[in-house]
């Protein structure tokens, strides 16, 4: 049987994109999907929509309520608990520029981590310093990996990805699209994007 597939486009500023980041691998085995990590920028796609700053940032009690509906999500996951980094949203250009640059069989490992930096940790991870360790704590080489992300090859790769994102109809992070172009937003939608792409592939 053909195994079904999912797009997986997140942003390292969306906190929500963190919780689907660690949940999406075992589950997504455990439905016999294939997921395709796709790093995007969300800003591009809120300036078309006339943000300046994280919706959760211009609605004061939308944003409070994100944060303590985030913290009651990472307890019942086990992780450990949420920090907000400073600032938030945090600059992910770098983190997003390496990740497209990382192949498929680490990218996972890296976004985790960046993901586990920022919202375990608090940390910046528009400092390359953060960035440094990260790659560090799964055996890269800061130099090396980073001249790699910032060739203008891999620049544009990562502009094609968020233009790739919006043409699909992406306005927010995390989103799962699957082969028939079905769009699901949110973390919480996780569970019935591979429910769709499995149903796709025993069709097929």
């Amino acid at each position: 049987m053909a195994s079904g597939t999912l797009d997986f486009y997140f942003e390292f500023a969306s906190p929500y994109s963190y919780l689907s980041a660690v949940r999406i691998t075992a589950l997504a085995e455990l439905a016999g999907v294939q997921v395709a990590w796709k790093p995007f920028l969300l800003g591009p796609i809120f300036a078309a929509q006339g943000y300046t700053t994280s919706p959760f940032n211009t609605y004061p009690l939308k944003g409070a309520h994100m944060w303590r509906d985030l913290a009651r999500m990472a307890a019942a996951m086990r992780l450990p608990p949420v920090t907000r980094p400073e600032p938030f949203p945090a600059n992910g250009l770098l983190a997003a520029r390496v990740a497209v640059h990382l192949n498929d069989a680490c990218r996972p490992s890296f976004t985790r981590a960046v993901f586990s930096a920022e919202f375990a940790q608090g940390r910046d991870i528009s400092d390359r310093e953060v960035i440094r360790q990260v790659l560090a704590g799964l055996g890269h080489f800061y130099d090396d990996v980073v001249a790699e992300a910032e060739t203008p090859q891999n620049k544009e790769r990562l502009r094609v990805l968020t233009s790739e994102a919006a043409a699909r109809g992406v306005f927010g992070a995390p989103s799962f699209v699957t082969a028939d172009g079905e769009l699901f937003w949110g973390n919480d939608r996780l569970e019935m994007a591979l429910d769709h792409a499995r149903g796709l592939a025993k069709a097929a």
